[in-house]
């Protein structure tokens, strides 16, 4: 099934997605597109509470078990809500998506990348994003940005974690002609103008 206007954000924490997700939205907004935007875990209620149960730092979940939550969790917002949003002609923004998986309990966790794919395959009825924005920061940035107090179970995996995820994104993008890499160390403008550059480019403009 092929989806045109389905846009996902991808990056190791604290890399701006949010920020440029919102951005985008007005600007979509701004040409009178309708525009949705949802965040991996959540979208909706069970998402949502699963996405408590992952980021519980008192949870101390197996890795299998942390996979297969935010598979759940995935299967949910496609199947009653993105799905929908698609078919209803409207634009969809993920804050993540399927690549998240790969990147964090692929490439971080160290999880056999081809069971993965074939459990996103099996979640999202094989709707994929068709264009990506990878959001990169090296982990210097990301160590100035995160919040030392956090109670985020994912935020506080370490550094060794974190570098394991982003060079996985780094080998994800490098091998799919959807992904836009970015260089997210720069200004907010300069990110947004060039995600809205890649923008024009898909709209056809």
């Amino acid at each position: 099934m092929k989806i045109n206007k389905f846009i996902s954000f991808e990056g190791i924490d604290f890399s701006g997605k949010t920020t440029q997700i919102n951005i985008l939205k007005k600007k979509l907004e701004d040409l009178n597109f309708k525009v949705l935007v949802f965040r991996e875990p959540g979208g909706m209620d069970v998402a949502e509470s699963i996405r408590e149960i992952i980021l519980n730092n008192d949870f101390n979940i197996s890795r299998e078990c942390e996979m297969l939550l935010f598979l759940s969790a995935r299967a949910e917002l496609v199947d009653k809500v993105i799905k929908p949003a698609l078919l209803d002609d409207s634009f969809v923004i993920c804050d993540r998506f399927v690549d998240s998986t790969l990147a964090y309990q692929g490439y971080g966790r160290k999880i056999d990348l081809n069971l993965i794919n074939n459990l996103n395959s099996f979640v999202t009825k094989s709707i994929l994003p068709t264009k990506s924005f990878f959001l990169d920061i090296d982990l210097s940035l990301m160590d100035q940005r995160q919040n030392i107090n956090s109670n985020d179970r994912m935020e506080n995996s370490g550094k060794f974690f974190f570098n394991d995820v982003r060079n996985g994104y780094l080998e994800i993008s490098k091998n799919d002609d959807r992904f836009v890499k970015i260089d997210a160390s720069k200004s907010i403008e300069h990110i947004s103008e060039e995600i809205w550059n890649q923008m024009n480019i898909f709209l056809g403009k």
